[in-house]
């Protein structure tokens, strides 16, 4: 490990001014490339005292040996030259594109005698027009297999026609109707250049004209009776309309537009892009991305502008680029799209109406792609028993943890704690035994004392289930109870032999504790942190680091995830619920987008109950008489009484048996 401070540059000797910078390890090898408005900033904060760093930063600059820096004379400049470094270099430090293959094209090529229709991939050519790109080039062949009847363009390769022309005949797709066979004379070059025209015209969404074109033609064949060529057109406006429905319409005006939507985690994200072509989606495409450096969602935007035109040509590059966040420099990366393009290009969030609406389609379209990434990996049986084999190594455990108990904890600051406990046996979730608590026994913002109550109820559970059954036998036999019936186990009887929390040592010590209390000794306990997805142990000063790459990682992280989301859902059912029987709902004219600008502004009903007229009329849209009726309806607001067991007379306690 260097230190920093032995190859720091001297006072003086930075520029202060764009540039680009290398970190070099100790062979030589370059491990980060950045780029900076100020080269003098930016290299100061590298070489602050470690503990100011973030981890993955502090283990980049104890790495490197040496920097060096290039100055430009332009921010763009300096954006051009990271790129074409990290291609070079592939730095280990700098963000990593899983999938970065080079997606197909329909493209036609207008640049020879007689067009050709085809799929290319790679570099694009000067005088072929290139329509996509799409995820694969099945999907190519499906949309020219049904334009090929109207529009018969040739799509042999050179050898081929130049076969067919010296024996003069053509292949089957001439034969069948679906090449116009130039290749033998039956058309001419500009007749067959026509036809290749129109074939793009279409791709490129002007396809009104020619459909109210063959809807005349075919009208005009079956009023002169030849009925078998309006059949025909007929056949074609239906081919026609099958390619179309692949491709709906999704924006106005026919727009251009690419837009890129995230997802993301500690260790990866997602990327998805739609191409957006004449107000139609003609592709998509995506990659995982490693995250090895520190980076924020800015700056994976950036990073996806790179791989995305980086290499492209400019006509690659549409009028407008959307995105969920802008980069840093984002004027510096809007001159370097619209250098490539050739023209202006607008870098923006949209807003509102429809872009936002296809922007979140392609934002769950990137949650869908880290989910399956994630599951794909959890999927494969060889897969999962080396993640529970790394996890028992790691956590020093006897054996596999076959059935693992994940716990985690949600609240809205303070108010509707709710508690969500999944379980994953042999590396799969088992929905059936999910479960939901309300935390009961206090409100706030607690999650130590929340994850004690948890654990105790659940466990305690446990423990009933387990004298009411009788303890199951070395064999597996089920014991037998004194009807003579087997009693099966139910609900909280199967344990553990891993119960993970969300959360760091406090979560882990109150788990603990929780055990211990009920004399369980037998169950391992550790918690998964989110900021650094570090592993605590019960005990343990220093946190157990798996490696970034550990298959045992990831399925603690799919658990904890997994935990988390149930939680949330069933917070916000309760808080859905909550509001929908509010004393607000006494308050004429006061619909459910007030109501919640209220419980968000005071942060509960209990403190909006505690508020003066003058206060709540401080809450955006509330004037005095509306203030004064919302006081009047929570005044006359009687508490809620429990729920009571009409058979025992006693307040009825909810585990939230409810499964997923």
């Amino acid at each position: 490990m260097a230190d920093p401070s032995s190859y720091r540059p001297a006072p003086g000797q930075i520029p202060d001014s764009p540039g680009v910078y290398k970190f070099r390890d100790e062979h030589r090898r370059v491990i980060y490339v950045g780029k900076a408005k100020s080269l003098k900033q930016r290299l100061a904060n590298y070489f602050q005292p470690l503990v100011n760093l973030h981890p993955r930063t502090a283990t980049m600059v104890t790495t490197a040996a040496s920097v060096e820096w290039t100055v430009v004379s332009t921010e763009v400049e300096a954006l051009q030259l990271e790129y074409s470094w990290i291609k070079e270099y592939d730095p280990r430090f700098n963000v990593k594109y899983r999938d970065d293959k080079s997606y197909p094209y329909l493209a036609v090529t207008l640049n020879e005698e007689f067009p050709r229709v085809q799929v290319m991939r790679g570099h694009k050519k000067k005088g072929v027009r290139y329509f996509g790109p799409y995820a694969h080039a099945w999907a190519i062949r499906e949309t020219v297999d049904l334009m090929l009847r109207v529009f018969p363009v040739r799509t042999c390769s050179a050898g081929v026609f130049r076969n067919a022309a010296s024996a003069g005949r053509p292949c089957l797709l001439g034969y069948i109707g679906k090449c116009s066979a130039p290749c033998v004379g039956r058309v001419t070059p500009e007749e067959h250049r026509e036809l290749a025209e129109e074939f793009c015209d279409f791709m490129a969404g002007r396809t009104g004209t020619y459909l109210r074109r063959l809807e005349k033609r075919m009208t005009e064949a079956a009023e002169e009776m030849e009925y078998e060529r309006a059949a025909r057109l007929r056949d074609d406006m239906e081919a026609l309309r099958r390619a179309m429905e692949k491709n709906a319409v999704v924006l106005a005006d026919a727009t251009d537009a690419d837009l890129i939507a995230l997802a993301e985690d500690e260790l990866e994200a997602a990327v998805q892009i739609f191409h957006v072509r004449g107000g139609r989606v003609r592709g998509q495409r995506g990659w995982v991305t490693d995250k090895v450096e520190a980076v924020d969602t800015a700056g994976l935007v950036e990073h996806a502008l790179q791989q995305l035109y980086g290499e492209e040509s400019g006509d690659a590059v549409p009028k407008e680029v959307l995105v969920p966040a802008l980069p840093d420099d984002a004027e510096a990366v809007t001159a370097w799209l619209t250098g490539r393009r050739g023209a202006n290009v607008s870098l923006r969030i949209p807003q509102r109406g429809d872009k936002k609406d296809l922007m979140a389609t392609v934002a769950r379209n990137a949650q869908q792609a880290l989910a399956l990434h994630k599951t794909k990996r959890a999927g494969d049986l060889t897969t999962r028993s080396r993640a529970l084999e790394e996890i028992a190594e790691a956590l020093d455990l006897d054996s596999a943890p076959l059935r693992i108990e994940c716990f985690d904890i949600s609240h809205l600051q303070g108010e509707d704690v709710v508690a969500s406990m999944v379980v994953f046996e042999d590396g799969l979730p088992r929905k059936s035994e999910y479960r939901r608590f309300q935390i009961k026994t206090f409100e706030g913002q607690d999650d130590v004392r929340s994850m004690h109550e948890v654990i105790s109820r659940r466990f305690r559970r446990y423990l009933a289930e387990k004298e009411r059954t009788g303890e199951w036998g070395e064999a597996g036999e089920v014991p037998v109870d004194e009807s003579g019936e087997e009693g099966r186990p139910k609900r909280f009887a199967y344990p553990p032999q891993l119960v993970v929390v969300d959360g760091g040592q406090p979560q882990v010590a109150a788990a603990r504790r929780a055990l211990d209390e009920l004399g369980i000794d037998d169950i391992a306990v550790c918690g998964l942190a989110k900021r650094l997805e570090e592993v605590w142990l019960p005990g343990e000063d220093d946190p157990v680091v798996l490696p970034r790459s550990s298959e045992g990682l990831y399925l603690l992280q799919r658990v904890r995830d997994t935990a988390h989301d149930f939680a949330i859902r069933y917070q916000r059912s309760k808080r859905t619920k909550r509001l929908r029987s509010s004393p607000l709902d006494a308050v004429p004219g006061l619909g459910d987008t007030r109501k919640q600008a209220l419980i968000k502004h005071f942060g509960s009903v209990k403190r909006l109950k505690q508020a003066t007229i003058e206060q709540i009329c401080e809450v955006p849209g509330f004037g005095r008489k509306t203030a004064e009726a919302v006081a009047v309806a929570l005044a006359r607001a009687a508490p809620a009484a429990p729920a009571v067991n009409t058979a025992t007379g006693e307040i009825m306690e909810d585990d939230g048996g409810t499964t997923a």
